[in-house]
């Protein structure tokens, strides 16, 4: 729906089907009962999320069509995309598997490509459209030395210029303005803000500003613009939280750089204080944490200690090392419903929600804005609601924040 603010919807990674039939029944089930709670008398938004094999389906021209008159007739519209998990999402272990395939493969290329060619078929008239991706790799799949590390990265980087040159073509022949949205997470090649910020000075307008001015005849000023345009940040709330860094220091460091945020991904992570080692309270705690331990997504833990940070890959390596004096927060990536702030012992990141929604009633960084709490169906059983409730609770409770 849209709102004074930008667009607001939800991620359909929340509804599973990694077929395109599955996943359309899950949308005709569920989109038009959170639109009716919602946005009854306006057009409502939609956050898709397409497998591999669910965008290969709808790239058939039946299939598109059929979702074309489908929108028309319930007044909804597509307007940004999570190209992140690739696979499947949904009664499968996904944990790092979620990176694979990564950017260093022609696979994630095609994938992407498509998506983004589905995106221009659907989006309205004049309103630009972004596809959210995968952080370049998986950090902890290239850790053997910093070589490996730059050729993974310089082999991301590349096989991403050449999404960036469909999008350029895309926009040349009078199509819309897409940009692709890096997504930063926890032990991804590219963690926060600061990373992001240097792979894209460092990596990206090296490699993209002579392979830009080469393809389309243009200056290196004008390419470094294109690059500006079409590769963008996507926001998620809860993985810079998990990163310790504050909303506004995030904002402006972007803005410093000239960068641009094509998506707010509006989440949130858990976190405690640790007590003392060796004491029951601090167990306790600890216990709290450990109702989460679930099997399917990777939870990453980043700790603050008293000399810096200690990143665990999952919570169970956190769990291992709970003793660790030395630790004194945890913050766990676990996407839990927005509208809470309290989990018995431990707290949610609500804070950094509320703080960066205020920041965008002040300035108009972003036009998408896309509640991600994909973790319903894993849930602590007492957390767990009719999924349609859950949505339009979590979507009123942003208006509401936008409306203060």
């Amino acid at each position: 729906m849209n709102t004074p603010y930008g667009h607001l919807t939800y991620c359909t990674n929340i509804h599973p089907g990694e077929n395109w039939n599955a996943h359309f029944k899950q949308l005709q089930q569920h989109v038009p009962l959170v639109k009716a709670a919602l946005s009854p008398q306006q057009p409502f938004g939609i956050g898709l999320r397409l497998s591999n094999t669910a965008s290969l389906e709808l790239s058939k021209e039946d299939a598109l069509q059929a979702f074309k008159a489908w929108l028309k007739e319930q007044d909804c519209y597509v307007f940004t995309m999570n190209g992140f998990p690739y696979g499947g999402f949904h009664n499968v272990v996904v944990k790092d598997q979620v990176h694979t395939p990564d950017w260093t493969t022609a696979d994630r290329v095609a994938y992407t490509i498509r998506l983004f060619r589905l995106l221009a078929a659907l989006l309205p008239e004049g309103m630009e459209g972004g596809v959210s991706t995968a952080p370049l790799s998986y950090k902890l799949w290239n850790a053997r030395c910093e070589e490996e590390r730059s050729s993974v990265t310089e082999s991301a980087t590349l096989n991403l210029l050449l999404v960036v040159e469909q999008l350029v073509r895309i926009r040349r022949a009078g199509g819309p303005l897409l940009h692709i949205d890096i997504e930063p997470e926890p032990d991804g090649l590219l963690e926060n803000s600061q990373e992001y910020i240097d792979w894209y000075f460092q990596r990206l307008m090296p490699a993209g500003i002579p392979f830009l001015a080469d393809k389309f005849s243009v200056t290196e000023a004008d390419a470094a613009m294109l690059i500006k345009d079409h590769v963008q940040l996507c926001y998620d709330v809860c993985h810079f939280a998990l990163a310790y860094e504050q909303p506004a220091d995030v904002l402006s460091r972007m803005q410093q750089h000239g960068l641009k945020i094509g998506k707010l991904q509006i989440s949130a992570a858990l976190k405690a204080a640790l007590p003392a080692a060796g004491s029951r309270e601090r167990a306790a705690v600890i216990d709290a944490f450990r109702a989460f331990n679930e099997p399917t997504y990777l939870h990453q833990v980043i700790a603050r200690t008293t000399n810096g940070y200690t990143h665990y890959p999952d919570l169970p390596q956190a769990l291992e090392d709970a003793g660790n004096p030395q630790v004194q927060e945890w913050r766990s990536h676990f996407h839990v419903p927005l509208f809470i702030d309290r989990y018995g012992l431990l707290a949610a990141t609500q804070e950094d929600i509320k703080q960066v929604l205020a920041l965008r009633k002040a300035q108009e960084f972003t036009a998408h804005l896309e509640v991600e709490t994909y973790t319903w169906e894993v849930l602590p059983a007492d957390l767990k609601l009719p999924i349609d409730q859950s949505i339009a609770r979590e979507l009123a409770w942003v208006r509401q924040q936008l409306e203060l």
